[in-house]
C-alpha cells in the first residue's frame, strides 16, 4: 500500500473520534445544538484535505522549514494575486515587520521619517515602525467607518512623511481613489497591512494591486489558514529578496531549492572572496548583510496553504453573504442604538468581521455580555486606541484622539465565519430578539 492510501486510511479512520481535531469544531460540526453549543466568530474553514497536506508533507517533504511547498505556496499566492513575488513568513506580524524593515532599507528612509497609520487597530501595525526608529504619525478615525480621516491624513503631510501603512478596518476599505491621490500628489509610498483584507477589492481590482507592498496573516481566525504564519508581497521582486534577507537571519544568499545545494549557488560563485578587505574563500550562506530576524515557517505550513487556496474565492464570497445576514439581525433588533459600518460603493470586502458601533458604551458592555452567556462570540475591535495601553503610551497623548477613544467603549464585532449555517444564523436572530434595550 502506498503512503498516501496508508495516510488516507489513517486520516479517515482517526476523524470519527471526536477527540480528533478539536480546533476544527466549525468545520466537523455536523449539527447545532442551541443549548450548549457555541457560535464561534471565527475559526479555520478547513476539511480533511488540509490536515492530511500537512501530515503528508511532515512524513514525506524534503525540508522541515520552508521548502518545497512553501515555495510552491509563494508562488501559487502571487499568481493568485497579482504579485510578481511573495515570502512567506511565520506570522502576519512577522510579515509587518519585514515589510517595514526591508522598506527603510530599500526606500533609504532615515531614523525619525514618518509613517502614517491609524491608532486604532493591532499593535503590529505600528510596532515595526518603533522598531525600525521610525515615526507612526497618528491619525484620528471616523466613528462612521472606522478606518482614519483622509480629511486629516492630508493635514498632517510633511517632509519627513515617507508612507501611508494602511490597515482597513475588518477589511472595509477607505476611500482608495482619494488615497492614492493623496499618495500621488504628496510622492508617498502606500504600504498594506492586508491580514484582515484577503481578497477585498477597489473598482474591481484587490487592494493589493494598489500597493507597493502588502502583508497577509494566516492565522487561524483570519481568511485562509495554515496554524500560524505570513506573507510579504510585491510587484518589486528586488524588494522581496531584500525581505527574505531580513526574514532568514538577514543573510545575503538567496539560494532556495536545488540552488541551496549546489557548490556553485544561484550565483555561481558561493564559495569565494565575499567580504571586503578579508583575503578569505568563504560560504555566501553565511554572508549577512543586513541586521536580520529568524521568521522562517515550517514546510507543512506551505502545504496547508495550497489547500487553502482552493477554498478563497468560496470564503469570499460567504464571508460577504454571512456578514450582510448578521447585520440586518443585529439592525432588526437594535434599529438606531447601534450603526454597522458598511463598505463604499467601489469596494467589494471581504469582511473579517461585522462590526458593531453602539450608541453608548453601557449598551455596548450590556450587548457583549447577553451574547457571550448565550454563547456568542464576540471581540473588541482589537486594541481600541493603541496610545492607551502601557507599551505604546510614549508615542503620543491618547487624548488628542477623540474618535479613537471611543472605540474600547462602544465598538465590538461579531464573525461571519463562512461555515455558519442557516441554524445557527437563526440562533443568532433568536439570542437578538430577545435582548432587552
Amino acid at each position: 500500500m502506498s503512503i498516501e492510501a496508508l495516510l488516507d486510511k489513517f486520516m479517515d479512520d482517526l476523524a470519527a473520534y471526536p477527540e480528533a481535531f478539536p480546533y476544527l469544531y466549525n468545520a466537523k460540526k455536523k449539527t447545532f445544538d442551541p443549548t450548549k453549543d457555541w457560535v464561534f466568530y471565527s475559526g479555520p474553514y478547513w476539511d480533511m484535505k488540509e490536515p492530511k497536506a500537512a501530515i503528508k508533507a511532515f512524513l514525506t517533504g524534503k525540508w522541515l522549514v520552508a521548502g518545497e511547498h512553501v515555495a510552491k505556496f509563494e508562488k501559487d499566492f502571487s499568481k493568485k494575486y497579482n504579485f510578481e513575488a511573495s515570502l512567506m513568513v511565520n506570522s502576519g506580524s512577522s510579515a509587518n515587520l519585514v515589510l517595514i524593515s526591508a522598506a527603510k532599507k530599500f526606500f533609504k528612509w532615515n531614523d525619525g521619517d514618518e509613517i502614517i497609520v491609524s491608532p486604532v487597530g493591532f499593535p503590529t501595525t505600528i510596532s515595526p515602525i518603533v522598531q525600525n526608529n521610525l515615526v507612526p504619525k497618528f491619525i484620528d478615525i471616523s466613528m462612521d467607518h472606522l478606518n482614519f480621516s483622509l480629511d486629516m491624513v492630508e493635514k498632517a503631510i510633511t517632509k519627513k512623511t515617507k508612507a501611508i501603512f494602511v490597515s482597513p478596518v475588518l477589511g472595509n476599505a477607505p476611500d482608495m481613489d482619494r488615497l492614492l491621490d493623496i499618495c500621488k500628489k504628496n510622492d508617498i509610498i502606500f504600504l498594506l497591512d492586508g491580514c484582515d483584507s484577503l481578497g477585498s477589492k477597489w473598482n474591481g481590482k484587490d487592494l493589493s494591486d494598489y500597493a507597493f507592498a502588502t502583508t497577509c496573516s494566516f492565522y487561524p481566525a483570519h481568511h485562509i489558514t495554515t496554524g500560524e504564519g505570513g506573507m510579504v508581497s510585491s510587484n518589486d521582486k528586488e524588494f522581496i529578496a531584500l525581505s527574505r534577507s531580513f526574514a532568514w537571519w538577514g543573510r545575503d544568499c538567496y539560494c532556495v531549492g536545488a540552488a541551496n545545494l549546489s557548490m556553485k549557488g544561484a550565483c555561481g560563485k558561493r564559495f569565494d572572496k565575499w567580504l571586503e578587505d578579508i583575503n578569505e574563500i568563504v560560504d555566501h550562506k553565511y554572508i549577512f548583510t543586513n541586521i536580520g530576524y529568524n521568521l522562517k515557517p515550517m514546510d507543512l505550513q506551505g502545504a496547508l496553504g495550497l489547500e487553502q487556496l482552493e477554498k478563497i474565492d468560496e470564503i469570499h464570497t460567504n464571508r460577504r453573504v454571512i456578514k450582510n445576514k448578521v447585520a440586518a439581525i443585529a439592525k432588526k433588533y437594535l434599529g438606531d442604538e447601534i450603526h454597522i459600518p458598511d463598505e463604499l460603493p467601489k469596494a467589494e470586502t471581504s469582511w473579517f468581521g461585522v462590526p458593531m458601533v453602539c450608541k453608548t458604551a453601557i449598551l455596548k458592555s450590556r450587548l457583549v455580555d447577553y451574547l457571550e452567556k448565550n454563547r456568542i462570540q464576540t471581540r473588541n475591535y482589537f486594541a481600541g486606541n493603541i496610545l492607551m495601553h502601557p507599551a505604546y503610551k510614549h508615542l503620543d497623548d491618547f487624548k488628542a484622539y477623540p474618535e479613537s477613544n471611543k472605540v474600547l467603549g462602544q465598538v465590538f464585532f461579531l464573525g461571519c465565519y463562512p461555515g455558519l449555517t442557516d441554524e445557527m444564523l437563526n440562533y443568532i436572530e433568536k439570542v437578538f430578539s430577545e435582548f432587552k434595550k
